[in-house]
C-alpha cells in the first residue's frame, strides 16, 4: 500500500510530518551521513539569536531515567554566521529547513527575525522559541505569559515567512498562550518545549549541571505533551500543531498526531541514534500502512 506522506502546517507543505526538534541537530547539515535530510519534513535548527552567544557553564547535559536534563543556555554564532557559512551546506543536501530564533527582550526577537528577510526560500519558516526568560524587567518566560509572548510573535513579522510559536509545558496557560500567539501571527504552535527539572549528584551533593538545573527532555516527558496537544486541539480547533516531546519510535509520532498534532518533531532520540528522524518517518508509514490509512495527514485529531 502506498502511502501519501504529505501534511500541511498552516500553509507550508510538507513532504513528511517528521522533523528535527529544535537544538538536538545543529545548525546545518551534521546529520547528512546518516540519512538524507531530503526526505524528512524539515531540519528545525538549534535555536539562534541575532548575536553570539556562549551559553551557560559546563557541565551542560546528564542523562536521566527515560530521557535527559540540559542546561546549554542557547549557545549559538547568531544568525549573520549561520546564513552565511552554516545554512548553504544544509540547503545543498535538498532540506527543508525550519530557523529557531530567540531573544532576551522583545527587541532582540525582532532583530533575529529581520535578519532572517533575507534568508533563501528553503527556509521555509520561523519557529519563535518563547521560552526564554524576560530580562527587560517584567519577570517572565515569555511562553508563561499570554500578552508577553503575543508581543513577541508580533514583533517577529519581519521574518517574511510563516511563524511557529514554540510554547513551554511549565505553566497551566498554555491554551491562552496558544490563543493570543495564534491572534498575534503565528501560523502554528510547537507543543511542547522541556519540563523545568534538577538532579543532584550522589558523590558531591550538588546539582550535576553547571547551571544548576535545566530542562527535561525524552520519553519521559511524552505523555505530558500528548496532554497539552490533546487540550489545545480542543480548544482551538483550528490552529495547526506540531507535536513534539518523547518521540523515538512511529506509534509515538502517531500518538501525537491523533491527539491534534500535523506534523511531529524527533529530539532527545536523536542522541542516542543520529537516524532517528529516518526511523521515526519509517515506522510511522508502515503503522500507516498496517491500518490501511492511505494519508498520514488522516492521522490528526483522531483522537
Amino acid at each position: 500500500m502506498t502511502i501519501d506522506t504529505r501534511v500541511r502546517v498552516g500553509s507550508v507543505e510538507l513532504c513528511n510530518p517528521v522533523m528535527t526538534a529544535s537544538g538536538t541537530a545543529g545548525y546545518g547539515d551534521e546529520f547528512s551521513p546518516y540519512f538524507d535530510l531530503s526526505k524528512i519534513g524539515a531540519v528545525v535548527t538549534k535555536s539562534i539569536a541575532s548575536f553570539e552567544w556562549a551559553g551557560n557553564a559546563a557541565p551542560r547535559v546528564h542523562p536521566t531515567p527515560m530521557g535527559m536534563i540540559n542546561a546549554v543556555g542557547l549557545q549559538g554564532p547568531g544568525i549573520a554566521h549561520w546564513l552565511a557559512d552554516e545554512l548553504p551546506a544544509l540547503l545543498a543536501t535538498g532540506a527543508t529547513v525550519v530557523c529557531s530564533i530567540w531573544g532576551r527582550s522583545v527587541e532582540e526577537y525582532r532583530e533575529a527575525a529581520d535578519l532572517l528577510a533575507r534568508a533563501p526560500e528553503g527556509v521555509v519558516a520561523v519557529e519563535v522559541n518563547l521560552s526564554c526568560p524576560n530580562l527587560e524587567g517584567r519577570g517572565s518566560i515569555f511562553a508563561h505569559d499570554a500578552v508577553l509572548a503575543a508581543e513577541v510573535v508580533a514583533a517577529t513579522e519581519g521574518c517574511g515567512r510563516p511563524r511557529w510559536a514554540k510554547l513551554s509545558p511549565n505553566t497551566d496557560r498554555i491554551i491562552d498562550v496558544a490563543a493570543a500567539v495564534h491572534e498575534a501571527g503565528a501560523e502554528a504552535v510547537t507543543l511542547i518545549n522541556t519540563l523545568l527539572g534538577m538532579v543532584i549528584d550522589r558523590e558531591t551533593m550538588r546539582p550535576v549541571l553547571g547551571n544548576g538545573g535545566g530542562g527535561l527532555s525524552g520519553r519521559a516527558i511524552h505523555p505530558i505533551a500528548v496532554r497539552a496537544v490533546y487540550d489545545v486541539r480542543h480548544a482551538l480547533r483550528e490552529l495547526p500543531i506540531i507535536g513534539v516531546g518523547g518521540v523515538s519510535t512511529g506509534w509515538e509520532a502517531a500518538e501525537l498526531m491523533a491527539a491534534g498534532a500535523q506534523a511531529v518533531q524527533v529530539g532527545t532520540a536523536s542522541f542516542a541514534d543520529p537516524r532517528a528522524c529516518a526511523v521515526v518517518s519509517r515506522e510511522l508509514v508502515e503503522f500507516a500502512a498496517e491500518r490501511e490509512i492511505p494519508r498520514l495527514a488522516d492521522l490528526t485529531a483522531v483522537a
